[in-house]
């Protein structure tokens, strides 16, 4: 099971960020969440500051951009394997940044990755 920080987390159940979790822990995947303003998802806090999880495997993006650069040396500094870069969330710089970090920079959908089997 791959452990998974979703950055950008919701309690909002209408946001991709909410089914992406409900999906991840129903697929048995470990699940940690950050997000701009606190919340709780399925009994789990959504957390506003960053924290130095650890053996993070993935980290999933839920956050436009612009804002993205604040997050780049803590996403870092988790060393995870694989960043993904759902839809709207495509950042070249930050792209180009990881891979010279030899950390796999994914254009995709955790949704669907889940769903198809890819995850």
């Amino acid at each position: 099971m791959k452990r998974t920080l979703i950055v950008g987390a919701s309690a909002n159940p209408s946001r991709y960020s909410f089914l992406a979790s409900q999906k991840l822990k129903s697929k048995g995947h470990p699940v940690f969440l950050l997000g701009r303003r606190k919340g709780v998802i399925a009994d789990q806090e959504i957390h506003v500051e960053p924290i130095n999880w650890e053996d993070i495997d993935t980290v999933t993006l839920y956050i436009n951009p612009s804002i993205q650069p604040s997050y780049y040396d803590y996403i870092i500094s988790l060393k995870p394997k694989r960043v993904i870069f759902n839809p709207g969330t495509e950042n070249r710089e930050f792209e180009n940044i990881l891979a010279a970090k030899n950390i796999i920079p994914v254009e995709a959908c955790t949704l669907v990755m889940l769903s198809t089997g890819q995850y």
